[in-house]
């Protein structure tokens, strides 16, 4: 007999989803359709892998309980189902379509693949998942008892370090501003803050370093962690939050467990791993053709790849619909106007791309080998599905959109001004009500001066990074994308308080502190690179309105979502003006060229 999903349902009353029938239509795209077969096949070729791995685990799961005589009923599920919830303060039918709204989870898969193997693994480790009164404390203390303010450098030569952190030593009050110098950890644009340190966590060292080595305003010894040298600089001490162990001891004791229940499941996987004879036949292409339509076997039973990609479909199906419906619209659009994408163009894409995100070979040619690697890792991804999915909706989109991109004088001359004009210093107090504003305002005015204003951004403002730095901010350049900070911090003169600045469903608050001097250098030898800069970020911007009129004047019906929609009466895919992105601007995400598709393909 098959593997599948009725497999643990024989031992157990594990909810199982029907199976629907293969071959329908699942979505059509201005009369075009798409098939739950070329649905699945997609599903399975993003998803496969991680999927069958989780219902040979779940087959594993359910023959030792079988031979364990282990049960787990219907109503158990139930009940984890709603403590689970109410550990999230709500109601089970919210909690259901909160999982389905933000992890693509049904209900059904909910109980039958996350809950019942939970339930099944905690029964199967019996006394392994016991917590003692000490394992309770330690958890207090890392949630609720005293940690360390402290700042961070993080350099990859010991060398480096050494030298950074004799400077740091003899320089303590300048650490913040070594860091943001010297450190290669994300903390340095925030001058090495980090969240406080507390007791019991990944790293003994550190935690015993900043508590017991280290006085207030002390630098540490370098430390090695991983292929990083780290250098620490305590703050000051903060005490132990008033919550008494007694009220928090139930939360604790599931923290605890559910912590050992990684570690404990980890073990449990290997053993029952090493017991059967678990053949993966999906990514060994030789056994997928002598093993035709077979997924995996264990001990000796198949798993159909039929039914692993119902369930990719079941698990990820709108998902990756959604891609499928707009990859659609391009390919008609392009067939249209009898635009080919060739696998040269693709070649010549991700090359450029590689010429722009990584180093350059020492020959001076693109390392695109280095590219892929870098994003097919980050993006947890494969070349194929790469290529397929951002590269290929780049290049049509750029084809459709043509020659409509024109970069004018007046752009260029906004680009230099960007680039190389003068900058407004200034510091910042970002709130997020009106009132509070007004209130932050008048103590701001009472005293204008840098020292008072960097006290209330630590005191009052609500975005981590000016807080941290007492309003520091990076200087203010004109075109950079927020007008009305721009035109604000601009009209004010050293000293100056500006007024308040409503930005979205913020109020800034800023303080000049002067000007930067323009960068001394002639446009006519920059021109080509402005040019350059300006003319992929209105192609960008290009391609966006042109995906944005393909999608308002298409007919969409999607069956898996139930939604269905026509072209508006007046079409467009222009975006309001008033949103547009200035000429001169930089992009949201600097360098992301494909993740600015707006397709939603992997």
């Amino acid at each position: 007999p098959a593997v599948g999903n009725t497999a643990p349902a024989t031992t157990n009353e594990q909810p199982t989803a029907a199976k629907p029938a293969a071959g329908k239509v699942v979505a059509q795209v201005n009369g075009v359709s798409i098939t739950r077969d070329e649905l699945a096949e997609e599903c399975l070729r993003r998803h496969g892998k991680e999927l069958l791995e989780g219902m040979v685990n779940k087959f594993l799961i359910a023959e030792e309980c079988k031979r364990r005589n282990i049960v787990i009923t219907r109503a158990e599920v139930d009940a984890e189902v709603e403590r689970m919830a109410q550990r999230f303060n709500l109601p089970v039918d919210q909690w259901l379509k909160l999982l389905k709204q933000e992890r693509g989870i049904s209900p059904v898969q909910y109980a039958s693949d996350i809950i019942w193997p939970t339930l099944a693994l905690r029964r199967l480790a019996g006394d392994r998942l016991t917590v003692d009164q000490a394992e309770i404390r330690a958890a207090w203390e890392t949630h609720y008892g005293e940690s360390i303010r402290c700042r961070l450098i993080a350099v990859r030569d010991k060398a480096r370090a050494e030298q950074v952190r004799a400077e740091a030593a003899a320089r303590p009050d300048e650490f913040g501003n070594l860091a943001k110098q010297h450190s290669e950890d994300a903390s340095a644009s925030v001058k090495g803050v980090i969240p406080p340190i507390r007791r019991h966590g990944s790293f003994p060292e550190i935690e015993r370093v900043a508590f017991d080595e280290l006085r207030d305003g002390e630098v540490s010894r370098v430390l090695q962690v991983g292929d990083q040298y780290l250098i620490l600089k305590r703050e000051c001490k903060l005490p132990a939050s008033q919550v008494a162990i007694e009220r928090v001891a139930p939360q604790l004791e599931e923290v605890v467990r559910e912590r050992k229940m990684r570690t404990v499941a980890a073990e449990i996987f290997q053993q029952l791993q090493q017991q059967a004879r678990v053949e993966n036949i999906l990514n060994d292409p030789a056994k997928r053709r002598a093993m035709p339509g077979v997924a995996a076997t264990i001990n000796g039973k198949p798993i159909a790849i039929s039914e692993l990609a119902e369930q990719c479909v079941e698990r990820h199906g709108e998902e990756v619909l959604e891609g499928l419906i707009n990859r659609r619209l391009i390919e008609l659009a392009c067939k249209k106007r009898n635009i080919t994408v060739s696998e040269r163009d693709l070649d010549q894409e991700i090359a450029e791309t590689a010429a722009q995100m990584v180093p350059l070979r020492p020959d001076g040619s693109p390392d695109v080998e280095a590219w892929l690697n870098t994003v097919t890792q980050e993006q947890h991804t494969t070349v194929e599905i790469y290529r397929q999915d951002a590269v290929w909706p780049a290049v049509a989109l750029k084809k459709l959109v043509g020659d409509a991109v024109k970069v004018t004088e007046e752009d260029l001359q906004k680009g230099f001004e960007a680039n190389f004009g003068p900058r407004v210093r200034c510091r910042a107090i970002v709130l997020n009500n009106g009132r509070r504003a007004q209130e932050v305002w008048e103590m701001a005015r009472r005293k204008p001066t840098a020292e008072n204003f960097g006290l209330l951004a630590e005191t009052y403002s609500v975005e981590p990074g000016s807080q941290a730095l007492r309003g520091e901010v990076p200087p203010i350049r004109k075109h950079g994308g927020q007008p009305l900070l721009e035109k604000a911090a601009f009209s004010l003169k050293p000293g100056e308080l500006s007024e308040i600045i409503q930005v979205d469903d913020k109020w800034v608050i800023l303080f000049c502190e002067g000007y930067t001097q323009p960068v001394e250098v002639d446009f006519a030898k920059v021109r080509d690179d402005i040019y350059r800069d300006i003319f992929e970020k209105k192609q960008r911007l290009a391609m966006y309105e042109y995906f944005d009129h393909l999608r308002n004047s298409a007919a969409i019906d999607n069956y898996l979502a139930g939604t269905s929609s026509s072209p508006a009466k007046q079409p467009t895919g222009r975006v309001a003006e008033g949103q547009r992105r200035p000429e001169g601007a930089a992009p949201a995400n600097e360098g992301a060229r494909h993740a600015t598709v707006p397709l939603k393909l992997r």
